[in-house]
This record gives structure tokens, C-alpha cells and sequence, in this order.
């Protein structure tokens, strides 16, 4: 526990927040900006004494529940809560589960990308966020409930009759042994997340090869540099497939873009287009 930084560190903080942001009336003209160290011990639910000593270095080892009331009341974010933690010598609790939620930056990213399919998959290969041309060419994620923009769940499990066809795509079969290697390493960084030990069983159970990858405890897998996805409307078109990953949320933003000047390209721009009409589908 690093005394001295912790209480500078709770000072820093609770003298940027005005009253307002956590609704308390200002009152009263006030000798300093921010908080006073009352008003932040009675968001966190702890004493004014207790709170004093902290910010004074006078205090012993703060608990986990006080921790996270502090962080809770200076309105820490997710990376300052994990250095309050860590100054006091706390290990920072770990997600419960992947984070879904995409951060506004990504998806401003997304738009920005006209001539490239762009995705965001969460650490269980959930589709979060998507452009147009992504859905003109894979699928319409918006017509997909969310069990079924899991693309773990696709590769393995179907929903088409044939079995494992994931988007008539070239690399079905590495991409779906990558998702078993990757699925591992999530079900360890977050072990008590029931939704994504339900899907690894469900995995498990519905298909042969999925056990036989998950017994075989392999967790690394070869990057997909490339491949060739077949459009009912365009036909085949090969796009390089790049990962980007989001290691704040444990999330990927995958891009697929074609090379200049090849027939591909011309097919994304006409896919740009027509976007998810069915232009083989009569009337």
C-alpha cells in the first residue's frame, strides 16, 4: 500500500468533481474546488473520519467494498478504479464477464470505413457493432437475434442445414478451430461468467468437434491474414482480414477490405450499393 500516493490520489480526484455531477446541491460559497470530504465519505458510505485519515496517508489497509464505494463516488472510471486499487494494495477485481458494450470511438471508426467491411466481436465471438457494407457482405446483423450473431455458435452449430457453413466463407474450418482455441482463453479470464460457460457447454454438447478441440487444450491459434467469402449476389470475393484488438474491453474490431484494383474490390463497391437486397431473389 502506497500511503502518500493514495491519499494524493483521492485528494486529485474529489477536488474535480463539482456538487452537481453527483447531485448535491452546491450551497454555501466553498474555500475549494470540488467535494468537501464529508460530502465524498457520505457517497462511499464510510465515516468523515475514516475518509480524513485516508486522504492524509493516516489510514490502515482500505478493504475492497471501501475501495470500490470511493470509486463509485469520485466517479472513477475503469482504469483510475484499478490504480485506486492497486495504491492501496488491492488486486482490482476482475470482470465478471466480456464486456459488451462498444465504446463510441469504435463506432464512429466504423462509419468511417465506406470501403471496408468492418466488425466488432466481444471475447465470446458475440457481433456487437457492424457497418453496412459488413452486413451487405456477411449477413444482416441488425435481422439476427443476439444468440445468433454469435459467431462461435454459428461455426459450430449451424443454423444451416448442412451444418458448420459459416457465411460461405473459405476458412470455415480454421476459423472455427481459432474460436475453440480463443474460447478457452476467455472461459480462464473470466471463470465465473455463467452466459459464457453456457455457451462453451452448449458447444461441447451440439458439436463432436468442438469437444474434440476443447479436450485437446490447445489455446494458441495462426492469425487469418486472408479469405474468400461466396455473395449470393456478386460471387466470390477475397478481402484481407485484419484484427484489431481493444484491450480496455477485451474486444476485436476485424476489417476486410479488398486489394485496390482487383476484381474484389469492384464487387464491395457494388455491394456498397446494393447493400442486403437479394438482387437473385425473384420479384
Amino acid at each position: 500500500m502506497d500511503s502518500q500516493e493514495l491519499g494524493a490520489f483521492l485528494r486529485s480526484r474529489r477536488e474535480r468533481i463539482s456538487p452537481s455531477d453527483v447531485g448535491l446541491p452546491a450551497g454555501a460559497r466553498r474555500r475549494t474546488p470540488g467535494l468537501r470530504r464529508d460530502e465524498v465519505a457520505q457517497l462511499a458510505f464510510i465515516s468523515t473520519e475514516y475518509y480524513t485519515r485516508l486522504e492524509q496517508a493516516r489510514s490502515p489497509h482500505p478493504s475492497r467494498e471501501v475501495l470500490t464505494g470511493l470509486a463509485r463516488a469520485l466517479r472513477l472510471t475503469d482504469a483510475e478504479g484499478d490504480h485506486l486499487h492497486r495504491l492501496a494494495g488491492v488486486e482490482p477485481a476482475a470482470a465478471p464477464g466480456p464486456p459488451l458494450v462498444v465504446r463510441q470511438s469504435i463506432l464512429d471508426l466504423l462509419r468511417r470505413l465506406p470501403n471496408a467491411a468492418a466488425i466488432v466481436t466481444s471475447a465470446t465471438y458475440e457481433v456487437l457493432a457492424w457497418n453496412d457494407l459488413a452486413c451487405a457482405l456477411m449477413e444482416d446483423f441488425s435481422a439476427l437475434s443476439r444468440r445468433d450473431r454469435n459467431l462461435a455458435r454459428r461455426a459450430f452449430l449451424g443454423p444451416h442445414p448442412d451444418g458448420r457453413r459459416l457465411y460461405g466463407v473459405s476458412d470455415a474450418d480454421e476459423f472455427a478451430r481459432t474460436c475453440a482455441l480463443q474460447l478457452r482463453a476467455t472461459a480462464a479470464r473470466y471463470p465465473d461468467d455463467p452466459e459464457t460457460a453456457r455457451l462453451i457447454d452448449e458447444l461441447r454438447t451440439g458439436s463432436i468437434e468442438f469437444a474434440a478441440l476443447w479436450d485437446a487444450h490447445d489455446v494458441c491459434a495462426r492469425p487469418t491474414l486472408c479469405k474468400t467469402f461466396t455473395h449470393p449476389t456478386v460471387g466470390p470475393i477475397s478481402v484481407n482480414c485484419d484484427s484489431l484488438d481493444v484491450a480496455d474491453r477485451d474486444q476485436r474490431v476485424v476489417i476486410y477490405t479488398a486489394e485496390p484494383g482487383s476484381p474484389s474490390e469492384e464487387a464491395m463497391r457494388l455491394l456498397s450499393v446494393v447493400g442486403t437486397q437479394r438482387m437473385d431473389v425473384p420479384g
